[in-house]
This record gives C-alpha cells, structure tokens and sequence, in this order.
C-alpha cells in the first residue's frame, strides 16, 4: 500500500513535470574562478601593466597578487627557464628583453602565471527524458583566461596574455536505454 502511494506520487510528479516543461527543474553548475567579471577585463589589466615601469604594488592595487588571485601559480627562477627555454639555460637573442633580463637575474626573477575563468554549465531540454536518462543537453559558456607576469626585484618586466574569450558548446548525450544504460555491466557483472 505504503509502495502505491510513493508511487503513484512519483508519477503524478513526474507527469505535472512533463505537462509545464519544467527545464527549471534541470542543474545547472557555475565555475567562478577569477576577480575579473569579464574576459576583456582581465586583459586590459594585463595590458595596462607597463614593463619596466609597473611594480608589485600596482599588480596588488589591481587585484593580481596570488592571495586575491585565485589559481595563482608563483614562478621561481627555474620554473621560468623551463617554461620560456624548455630548460636550455643559454639565453637567446630572439627572446623578448624583459624574459632575458629575468633569466640573467637568477634569484631575483620570479613569476605570476594565472588562470581565470568564469563558466556556466546549463542542462536544457525535456526534464522527463533528462530525468529518465534518455537524453540530456548540456550548453556551456563562459570564459577563460590566462596570464604570466615576470618581474625582477618586484618590478615588472615582461607580460603576456592568452586564453578564450567566448566558450559556447553543446553536448547532446543519447542514451536509447534510458536508465537501464548505465546499469548493463552491472546487471551482467551482478549474475556471475
């Protein structure tokens, strides 16, 4: 008796669901890793920061130091020379003048490189069929940003910029066992 209930409320449940579209019922996940509200944001403070010129205290009025600055990596002197060199200590000419004048520091070069991102993930579609396992959408967007700030003796002298200002992707999953897909290996793994 107590089993009908519970199941007939599931239905009634999952049958108002299907009749008002209930896509609200969907997840959704946000990933919030940076300070920065916008992709264009965190390049131009990037892009503001003047080599030479720029010190540490800038970076921290701007909200780049790794305290405030989620994922945040610091950078030693021999992290650099592997990043710019692929570990080949011999300084070239072709390099920009603020990586080489950081490699000739040694122990007075160090490195920010950060990564920033803001991304929304937002499952869209038929809660029944989402529900049931039959088919599910998920659309992602957002952005992502990355950065490496070098400096000697606190002073910045090179910076560089990259990463994706827009991220828009959809993924369609079929599963034309609905709920039953998943459980296959079990099912045949549980009879032995």
């Amino acid at each position: 008796m107590i089993i009908n209930r519970s199941f007939s409320l599931l239905l009634t449940v999952c049958t108002a669901a299907v009749l008002a579209g209930c896509g609200s019922l969907l997840p959704t996940a946000t990933t919030d890793a940076a300070q920065f509200k916008t992709f264009d944001e965190a390049r131009q403070a990037i892009e503001s920061l003047v080599p030479y010129e720029s010190d540490v205290a800038a970076l921290s009025r701007m909200g780049i130091d790794p305290i405030r600055q989620p994922n945040t990596l610091i950078l030693t002197h021999s992290d650099i020379a592997r990043r710019v060199t692929n570990g080949n200590l011999q300084i070239r000419d072709d390099l920009d003048k603020g990586i080489q004048a950081c490699l000739k520091a040694g122990d007075a070069c160090r490195g920010w490189e950060f990564n920033a991102s803001r991304i929304t993930k937002v499952r869209t579609g038929s809660f029944f069929l989402d529900f049931t396992n039959f088919r599910r959408t998920t659309e992602t967007s957002g952005w992502r940003f990355n950065a490496m700030i070098l400096m000697v003796n606190d002073v910045v002298v090179y910076r560089t910029w990259g990463g994706q200002p827009a991220i828009n992707e959809v993924e369609v999953r079929k599963n034309p066992l609905g709920p039953l897909q998943d459980s296959g290996p079990t099912i045949v793994q549980g009879g032995r």
